[in-house]
């Protein structure tokens, strides 16, 4: 007999992002399922408008209201620890949680920089508290003063695009190539926009930053670099809640699954989003990525309390976005494996595509809370190709005893 015959099955969400929204709204789809979604904070964060936050162009922030389902209960508390044997998470303000199910989707926050000052000088607007640490020191700053980003990535070009957009004097330091990730015509494309937009862009092997100070920046190649405000955007971490609790993880930290997302230590507890590690082979990092995790962990959980077998996850990736101000941005096609495709879509109609993606990555989740279920993603061969070409794959939980 499943739990759902039994009676009310109880499900924790950790985390109110993208993965964890998405999951604790499509739980709320069959009877029986009580959720409730814990999140240290009382406002969903979307993080694709961070950089926004910091040039001043978005507050960053959406009501709870609003993108979860009325069914599922909002929690603003912090969980210190999860007892996988006790089933029960333990909360920072000293309570307990009890669950039948747990969803894990802690997602990510910035790395701990290694480079000497630069934990101590460098701001990283990875959250929404350290985004507006940013923004109020920006504003106590003469608009003349140099502005230093570090990091070639997603978050460094579109911080680095945004502040050059309000005026800032921005160099933009790669560390290596500028948007590895893009075909070499999307690159150039947005290194164009980024000349326009007045920034300086310094890239290749001998950019790495060595050392942060209070008002400088340098360089492996020796060159220093005055800097009134360095901006650090390299690098992301996962919180160490996984392996504080004693469950096992990859060398990141994430928890390490199946193909359906189930722990490897037990199949009560289901992960998603950035701090997913199924088969020790992690999907890339995205807003859109944690969103169909979510999803997939949900109908996991489901497929279990229903005693049915879970299906192993698929996804394939169609585009990576970049955007360069508020007027242009770099829309790159991919293939189904992610990797950038020849053909990508630039300026304004770029610009155009790319604020669609980061209406429709909050506009799912109201749509999921709405109508529970519905959210769909597109499908693909690739990762089972992954997997037989290693010729490895976490062990099904579902065929292990527990």
């Amino acid at each position: 007999m499943s739990d759902i015959e039994q009676g009310t099955t109880d499900v924790v969400v950790i985390g109110g992002g993208y993965a964890g929204v998405m999951a604790a709204n499509r739980l709320t789809q069959r009877p029986g399922v009580r959720v409730t979604l814990v999140n240290p904070r009382a406002v969903f964060v979307p993080r694709l408008r961070l950089h926004q936050l910091v040039g001043g162009t978005h507050d960053a922030v959406v009501a709870y209201d609003e993108v979860l389902a009325a069914g599922v209960r909002l929690v603003v508390d912090e969980v210190t620890r999860i007892d996988a044997a006790a089933r029960r998470v333990n909360l920072w303000s000293g309570g307990t949680l009890g669950y039948d199910y747990l969803v894990y989707g802690v997602g990510s926050h910035g790395a701990e920089p290694r480079v000497p000052g630069a934990a101590e000088f460098a701001h990283q607007p990875v959250t929404l508290e350290t985004a507006r640490e940013l923004r109020a020191v920006l504003d106590a700053t003469p608009a003349e003063a140099p502005v230093t980003v570090v990091g070639g990535g997603p978050t460094g070009i579109e911080t680095a695009a945004e502040l050059s957009e309000q005026g800032r004097h921005v160099t933009l330091v790669c560390g290596g190539v500028l948007g590895p990730y893009l075909h070499p015509k999307a690159r150039a494309s947005a290194a164009g926009r980024l000349a326009a937009l007045g920034t300086t862009v310094l890239d290749g092997p001998g950019t790495r930053v060595t050392a942060v100070t209070r008002d400088a920046v340098t360089l492996a190649d020796g060159r220093e670099l005055r800097s009134a405000v360095t901006v650090w955007t390299t690098g992301f971490a996962v919180p160490d809640l996984a392996t504080n609790s004693g469950l096992r993880t990859d060398r990141a930290g994430r928890l390490l699954t199946d193909e359906t997302l189930t722990s490897v230590d037990d199949e009560r507890i289901v992960a998603a989003g950035d701090a997913a590690a199924p088969s020790d082979l992690p999907f890339r990092m995205s807003a859109y990525g944690a969103g169909c995790l979510g999803a997939h962990a949900a109908d996991t959980v489901l497929h279990r309390i229903a005693g049915e077998r879970p299906t192993p996850v698929d996804l394939s990736y169609a585009a990576m976005c970049i955007s360069l101000g508020r007027r242009a941005a770099v829309f790159q096609l991919a293939n189904k494996d992610d990797t950038a495709k020849r053909l990508y879509v630039g300026g304004r109609p770029g610009a155009r595509l790319k604020e669609l993606a980061c209406e429709f990555s909050v506009k799912h989740l109201v749509n999921e809370a709405r109508k529970p279920g519905s959210h769909h993603w597109p499908k693909g061969p690739h990762r089972r190709e992954l997997l037989r070409g290693r010729g490895e794959m976490a062990e099904p939980a579902a065929e292990r005893a527990v």
